[in-house]
């Protein structure tokens, strides 16, 4: 049975873990910001597919995080994962510094593989520490504190790169965010897991699962696999959208200053996220009291509405536009604290880290880590707008197998707890 206390230092725990995903998406979206600076810098002129190459930078990422990913969740559940952690958050920050050293396509691309395995080993850590720390009662609201950081680090990440980039060039901002992340890995490392015993009189976990034997429960776990299916979905449409909205404004819509609207796309992801976040999880929290399938159903009507709002943005003129990005925005991250709280309350204790990072690699795999290159291959032939309207469809699809998905989670739920 869950414990209805939070263990000692929890809210410190979830401080540090927010502060590191803050970090986590800073890194990941400096490159977007100045993807237009390091085109020109490192590719002829007259490439002709110098888009479809560029968008390979966020696969190679992409690529190294969702194959790592299953490493590192099996040794999550088996090891320390804030010695984990703390590996994963040195690796990506001294890679992060070292792209903004490359000299070449080859070798930023190189880095951009190791922030990957950087983030792999801190992705299945984080969310199944904050799952010890803090009973089930609230852990909906706590995951959507903890991933808070995806709209907040995201909008520092365009508006830090717009920014240090316009003033001192595309590597600074690179170089910059080195030392706070070695900073974080370091506490990371002094900081016992909680796994051992989780509180006084509490229950010890169960031991670590095989891997092959974990694998086979997550693929009978309906609630797992129509959830993984819906994040990967909706990962394929955000993360193709994420790489080139910056771009698409500044080059297709006619927008003059690359920084201003960094800083405006920043600006609006960061308030529509934190509001959407928090608006979700409280949300669901209330609608899953009555409705034990709220935590799906939340989402999929989130994303139902996303959909067709994504397909007015692409006709609406500036100064329009600004706002009708905000209601995208807030939609598309509607889901984020529902769909990851479902994860944790659908999987059981030993084989959680191996649920998330399973779930890592297949949202990747089947999301962002293809979308970003085939927008750029589709906007090289024919405009931009024709390849953001042939991924905005998966926007669709993530809301209805959330939908039909919502049917089986209380009853996935009951036999973890069993």
């Amino acid at each position: 049975m869950p414990l209805e206390t939070r263990l000692p230092g929890a809210r410190r725990a979830l401080a540090l873990l927010l502060v590191i995903n803050l970090f986590n998406y800073i890194d990941r979206y400096i490159l977007a910001a100045v993807l237009p600076e390091v085109r020109k810098a490192l590719f002829a002129a007259n490439d002709p597919a110098a888009l479809g190459k560029t968008g390979l930078l966020f696969t190679a990422f992409l690529l190294s995080y969702m194959v790592m990913a299953p490493l590192f969740g099996w040794l999550a559940d088996r090891s320390s994962r804030w010695v984990l952690a703390g590996i994963g958050v040195a690796v990506w920050s001294l890679a992060s510094g070292a792209s903004g050293w490359a000299g070449s396509f080859g070798i930023l691309l190189l880095t951009r593989v190791f922030v990957g395995v950087g983030e792999a080993g801190y992705g299945p850590a984080a969310p199944t520490l904050l799952a010890d720390y803090f009973p089930e009662s609230v852990r909906g609201r706590v995951l959507s504190y903890f991933y808070l950081a995806i709209p907040v680090g995201s909008a520092l990440g365009y508006a830090f790169g717009g920014a240090v980039g316009q003033i001192w060039g595309w590597r600074w901002p690179f170089y910059l965010v080195t030392f706070p992340g070695l900073l974080l890995a370091g506490i990371c490392f002094v900081i016992p897991d909680p796994r051992a015993c989780l509180a006084a009189g509490g229950a010890c976990e169960r031991p670590a699962i095989p891997f092959g034997k974990a694998l086979q429960r997550l693929l009978r776990n309906r609630s797992f696999l129509y959830n993984t299916a819906a994040m990967a979905a909706m990962t394929f449409a955000l993360g193709g959208l994420s790489a080139w909205v910056p771009t698409y404004i500044y080059e297709y819509r006619g927008q003059p200053n690359l920084g201003q609207v960094n800083t405006i796309f920043g600006a609006i992801t960061v308030v529509a996220g934190l509001l959407a976040t928090l608006a979700g999880g409280l949300l669901a929290d209330r609608v899953k009291r009555r409705y034990p399938g709220g935590y799906f159903l939340v989402s999929g009507v989130g994303m139902l509405i996303a959909f067709p709002l994504t397909l007015a943005l692409l006709f609406t003129p500036f100064p329009w536009f600004w706002g009708m990005l905000f209601l995208v925005d807030f939609f598309l991250f509607f889901n984020t604290g529902p769909a990851n709280a479902a994860l944790v309350d659908v999987t059981a204790p030993g084989i959680r880290a191996t649920a998330f990072a399973v779930n890592i690699f297949l949202i990747h795999a089947l999301g962002d880590a293809i979308s970003p290159p085939l927008i750029g291959a589709i906007a090289d032939r024919w405009k931009m707008n024709a390849a953001f309207l042939a991924v905005s469809g998966m926007i669709a699809i993530a809301g209805l197998l959330w939908m039909r998905g919502a049917k089986y989670l209380e009853l996935d739920r009951n036999l973890t707890e069993s």
